[in-house]
C-alpha cells in the first residue's frame, strides 16, 4: 500500500496511564516520535519534561524529534541532545540572534536540525537558513493544544515551501503540525507536504491504539483516491 506521508505521532497525545504499551504500538507504524517542550511561556502549556523524553528514547525503536517551543531554546539543546534526541527542532521566532550558532551546537551534539514556523511566520523567514535544515515543520494551528482547528492560510505557506524546495532541490523534509485528520490529508498532500504530525486525528480515532492507526492509514489511502 502506497503510504502518502511519512508520519511521526505526537506523544503529548498518548494515555499518560499505557505509555509503555502505546510506544511499542507505534514504533511499528509510525517514522519517528513527535515529543513537545513547552514552557508556559512561548505558547499556553506546559509539556513534555525531560525524564519522560529520556526514557522514551531509550525505550523507543524510532527516533526522536524533541520539538522545543520554548523561549529560550539555547538552554535545552545539551539536555535533550544528552537525552537522546535524534532531531531538535527549534522556532524560527526564538532564535534570529543567534541561529546559526545555534543550529552548530545541535549538530556538534549529534543531532539533526528542525525549523519550526508558527502560522503568523512567513516562509520567508526560513530562507536564509533553509540550507542549515534537515527538517521545516509548518504550524497549522496556534502552537500549545492538540484539536485545534486547522488555520487556512497556513496551506499557502506549505505550497510556498514545497515550491521553493522543487525549484532549489533543496533537501529539507516538508512536515505539518496541526489539525492532520481526515479532512485535511488531501489538501497537504495537494500543497506538497510530506510529513504529518498526528495527534487528536491518531488517537482520538480509537481507545485500541493498533485500531486507531489502522484508520488513520486507510483515511490516508482514502485522500489518494480521491486526490485522483
Amino acid at each position: 500500500m502506497e503510504r502518502p506521508f511519512l508520519l511521526s505521532d505526537s506523544l503529548m497525545c498518548m494515555d499518560p496511564l499505557r505509555v509503555g504499551e502505546q510506544l511499542a504500538v507505534l514504533d511499528k507504524y509510525m517514522d519517528c516520535h513527535h515529543a513537545d517542550v513547552m514552557d508556559g511561556h512561548f505558547c499556553p502549556n506546559l509539556m513534555l519534561g525531560t525524564d519522560f523524553i529520556k526514557a522514551v528514547c531509550c525505550a523507543a525503536r524510532k527516533p526522536v524529534d524533541v520539538h522545543l517551543m520554548t523561549e529560550r531554546p539555547q538552554d535545552w539543546i545539551e539536555v535533550f541532545a544528552d537525552a537522546g534526541a535524534a532531531m531538535i527542532s527549534v522556532h524560527a521566532e526564538t532564535i534570529q540572534r543567534g541561529a546559526f550558532r545555534l543550529f552548530r551546537e545541535i549538530r556538534e551534539r549529534g543531532c539533526k536540525v528542525g525549523l519550526v514556523l508558527n502560522p503568523f511566520t512567513p516562509f520567508d523567514a526560513a530562507q536564509c537558513v533553509i540550507d542549515e535544515i534537515d527538517r521545516l515543520t509548518v504550524m497549522t494551528v496556534d502552537p500549545g493544544y492538540a484539536g485545534q482547528p486547522l488555520i487556512p492560510q497556513t496551506v499557502k505557506k506549505i505550497r510556498q515551501a514545497a515550491d521553493f524546495k522543487r525549484r532549489t532541490g533543496a533537501r529539507f523534509e516538508i512536515q505539518i503540525d496541526g489539525c492532520c485528520n481526515k479532512n485535511t490529508y488531501a489538501l497537504y498532500r495537494g500543497a506538497g507536504a510530506e510529513m504529518l504530525v498526528m495527534g487528536s486525528g491518531l488517537f482520538g480515532l480509537s481507545k485500541d491504539l493498533e485500531t486507531a492507526v489502522s484508520m488513520a492509514l486507510e483515511q490516508q489511502q482514502e485522500a489518494i483516491i480521491d486526490e485522483k
